[in-house]
């Protein structure tokens, strides 16, 4: 649970001070679209582990 609130205060800490609301829309965008990103990379490589895919 440190880590998760020490990730969130990161989060935070990275955004305060940025400058206008555009610039900070789309980093906020971005960030969530790789988090997203790699979340669906995950998912795809368990899914192939748990059946049994060949990696040849």
């Amino acid at each position: 649970m440190k880590n998760v609130l020490l990730i969130k205060e990161i989060y935070s800490d990275a955004f305060k001070n940025l400058g206008t609301k555009y610039v900070k829309s789309y980093f906020k965008f971005f960030t969530w679209f790789c988090i997203s990103s790699y979340a669906i990379v995950l998912y795809a490589f368990v899914f192939r582990v748990s059946t049994g895919f060949a990696f040849e």
